[in-house]
């Protein structure tokens, strides 16, 4: 069986499973559609988050990101799992207690107001559209490769899918939809990672291989590397390069942007008890500790297969042929994320760092005029069972892996956005006295009008998965986080210092990312060079959102203590909301 029909069967498999569990699962209420009845089991609770939670970003661009840049791309690592520790420890519990459907519903209720309800449901919707654009884009990746079509008819088919399951079942569909697909992603992502520690150091545990000895040459991996990526012109692998200030900045902004995200939260209010909600999150670390812990392996791995693919067994001095070039470049290149460009004419492929002042006296001298290879870095997690040549049904399975892992984030974000759209922003304010009826078909609609925005944006996507994914969470650090802090575990914010808060921390981080990035991601229209001499403080676009937290914080206390205290019945609430008294049940203001 050839290649292409091995891809088509085992993802065609996977989508039939996706949607027999949705018309399974399908909610037949506002309850099942917005938090699956709040019956579900706190360890399959773990394993729905543990896939919603690890997007395109973890699967597919993490490792790539690690792989090109090295130590300090573990700040990814640090920031999202961290973030997990916060949300389980500060907000799960407490939200679960207070009984509600949305994020957007209990910062109203908190702050006693419906401005404060609309802020929050714009922060909401903000944040998860920048974070389903990279989702997309993983899915026209994953797409483009495995099943032979172009990025944008693999995003259609993609919404598809994402449409008929998350539409039909709601967050009871999604939640049984995100436990198979987080089987389907682990086993994709662990499998060739573990043939592939095997290939180069002898250990079939990555994290250990990480650590272990490389077998051709006798050295520690790591080591081996440095010396090939140094030998290039490339900074050192295991080295610190950047910034620190703004490395600090950036895991801060990427932790409390994950405890602000609202498709993370409102997996929380699915669960029975408040003690199950504790559970759920213990559970969810567990389960994205086996990607999380893996990934650097596989980027370091994937890095030194590259470099000993281009340069035969690693030695600078014998490029290969392009025209031998193995099978899994000629493939990728046909998505155009692979490029080779023969600057010298020599039929050879030279892949270096040419920005290297220090190196371009040597590469002059052995006759390069230019590094001619250019390689995406989502490429990499779903190119390396190719790179090492593992069996078909590998191959076949990362592909169905990748797709799992943006379907089922994309998913989870649509129910958010569609979520605040028909239970906050109809229900809330446009229309009260909408029946249980009307409100479960406005879901619908609002869910399947995210998806038709999500594709659009998707086509023409600011950046790649994981950037475009940072920025979400820089969003969400600066707007939502403070909030839901704030409104837990502060008594004197009212409901003034909480708008003003919201919308200062969200306007501040927006404007510096769009000096940098370009107004809503437009080509030349940035107003300030996005480099590391141009950043106000050295501080990154990825990085603002710690400091519109901050800001946020600030903004709603100062505010908050030159106005009025809350009423004395909020005052109550929030005592109630964080006494342990009655933790086996949720408080349930309906």
């Amino acid at each position: 069986m050839d290649q292409y029909t091995l891809n088509l069967l085992v993802v065609g498999a996977t989508f039939a499973l996706y949607m027999g569990i949705a018309v399974w699962a399908r909610a037949g209420s506002t309850s099942e559609f917005y938090a699956a009845g709040r019956g579900v089991h706190p360890i399959t609770n773990g394993m729905a988050t543990a896939a919603d939670w690890m997007s395109a970003a973890s699967f597919i661009s993490m490792a790539g990101l690690i792989a090109f840049v090295g130590y300090d791309n573990s700040t990814f690592l640090m920031g999202w799992t961290g973030g997990y520790v916060l949300l389980a420890l500060l907000l799960a519990p407490y939200l679960r207690k207070f009984g509600k459907f949305t994020v957007p519903e209990f910062i109203g209720d908190r702050f006693y107001s419906p401005t404060a309800r609309m802020v929050a449901v714009a922060c909401l919707i903000i944040a998860s559209v920048t974070y389903v654009i990279g989702q997309m884009t993983g899915v026209g990746v994953a797409f483009s490769r495995f099943l032979e079509v172009d990025k944008d008819t693999g995003l259609f088919i993609g919404a598809g899918i994402v449409f008929f399951y998350a539409v039909l079942g709601g967050m009871k569909g999604v939640t049984y939809t995100q436990v198979a697909q987080y089987c389907v992603l682990i086993l994709a992502y662990t499998i060739p990672a573990v043939f592939i520690s095997l290939q180069l150091t002898g250990n079939a545990l990555p994290p250990l291989g990480l650590f272990g000895t490389h077998v051709e040459s006798g050295m520690p991996l790591l080591a081996k590397l440095d010396q090939l990526v140094t030998e290039l012109g490339f900074n050192s692998y295991t080295g610190h390069h950047t910034n620190t200030f703004n490395m600090v900045l950036f895991t801060l902004s990427l932790m409390i942007g994950t405890a602000g995200l609202p498709h993370v939260i409102i997996r929380f209010f699915t669960v029975p008890r408040v003690a199950d909600a504790r559970w759920s999150a213990g559970w969810a670390l567990v389960f994205i500790a086996l990607l999380y812990l893996t990934a650097p392996a596989v980027g370091a791995m994937a890095r030194l297969n590259l470099i000993t693919t281009v340069y035969k067994g690693g030695d600078l001095t014998q490029p290969i042929d392009y025209d031998a070039r193995p099978e899994w470049m000629r493939n990728w290149e046909v998505t155009g994320l692979l490029k080779f460009e023969d600057r010298n004419g020599d039929g050879k492929i030279q892949w270096y760092n040419d920005k290297n002042a220090d190196f371009a006296a040597k590469a002059e001298a052995m006759g390069w005029k230019g590094s001619e290879l250019s390689v995406n870095r989502d490429i990499l997690v779903l190119a390396n069972p190719e790179i090492a040549q593992l069996p078909g049904w590998v191959i076949a399975l990362v592909a169905a892996g990748g797709l799992a892992a943006a379907l089922s984030t994309a998913a989870g974000l649509l129910l958010a956005i569609s979520s605040a759209v028909s239970h906050d922003l109809i229900k809330g304010a446009i229309n009260p006295d909408i029946s249980e009826k009307g409100e479960l078909l406005s879901a619908r609609v609002a869910m399947a009008v995210s998806i038709g925005v999500a594709t659009w944006l998707g086509l023409n996507p600011p950046g790649f998965a994981a950037q475009t994914v940072a920025l979400a969470f820089g969003i969400a650090a600066a707007s939502l986080f403070p909030a839901l802090m704030m409104g837990i575990f502060s008594k004197r914010v009212n409901n003034k210092g909480a708008v003003w808060g919201m919308l200062s921390g969200l306007v501040f981080t927006l404007v510096y990312i769009f000096a940098y990035k370009g107004w809503l991601f437009i080509p030349g229209t940035a107003m300030l060079p996005d480099t590391p001499e141009g950043w106000i403080l050295g501080i990154s676009p990825l990085s603002i959102g710690a400091v519109g937290a901050m800001l946020n914080f600030a903004v709603a206390i100062l505010v908050s203590n030159a106005t009025e205290e809350p009423p004395a019945e909020i005052r109550e609430l929030v005592e109630s909301v964080r006494v342990p008294r009655g933790a086996g049940a949720a408080t349930a203001h309906h």
